[in-house]
């Protein structure tokens, strides 16, 4: 369960299309959306009826290992939305997915899935580095978060 002084942070709000990311979410999964049709399989983030490739409306689920890499990050520091100035500074990541180089999520760089946002210091972070998808609940929606991946 996530910190306490993280009740008011923004969190998703599941559309139709993006709803089974949630789900899986919920399930300890990282899934991505895929199209479903056979002459075509590509995966697509964020989430959408149509296919931007074939324009196919058949979609389905594929599960993904949660590895990737830092692809970048920021530090954010104050002035900041109330619920954040407290845990500033801390870290937002874009992760680029090992089997998927072209889907690239948002998140935090933790050491443990509950961990605070800024449980990992700054200077810890760097382009490249390998993480692992982890999984906790913020607000009653279960979002991935990011571990260093262990050698």
């Amino acid at each position: 369960m996530a910190d306490a002084s993280e009740s008011a942070l923004l969190t998703p709000v599941p559309d139709d299309d993006g709803a089974p990311f949630w789900d899986y979410a919920a399930r300890g999964e990282l899934r991505i959306q895929a199209c479903a049709d056979p002459a075509c399989r590509e995966l697509r983030f964020p989430p959408r009826p149509c296919c931007p490739h074939c324009r196919s409306f058949d979609s389905t689920w594929q599960r993904m290992s949660g590895r990737g890499r830092i692809w970048s990050y920021v530090i954010p520091h104050p002035p900041l939305l109330p619920a954040y100035a407290a845990m500033a500074p801390y870290n937002a990541i874009v992760v680029e997915l090992a089997e998927a180089p072209r889907i690239r999520l948002v998140g935090n760089l933790v050491t443990a899935a509950d961990a605070p946002l800024d449980s990992v210091p700054a200077e810890r972070l760097r382009i490249g580095a390998k993480v692992q998808a982890v999984f906790t609940e913020v607000d009653g929606v279960t979002v991935p978060r990011w571990i260093l991946e262990r050698p």
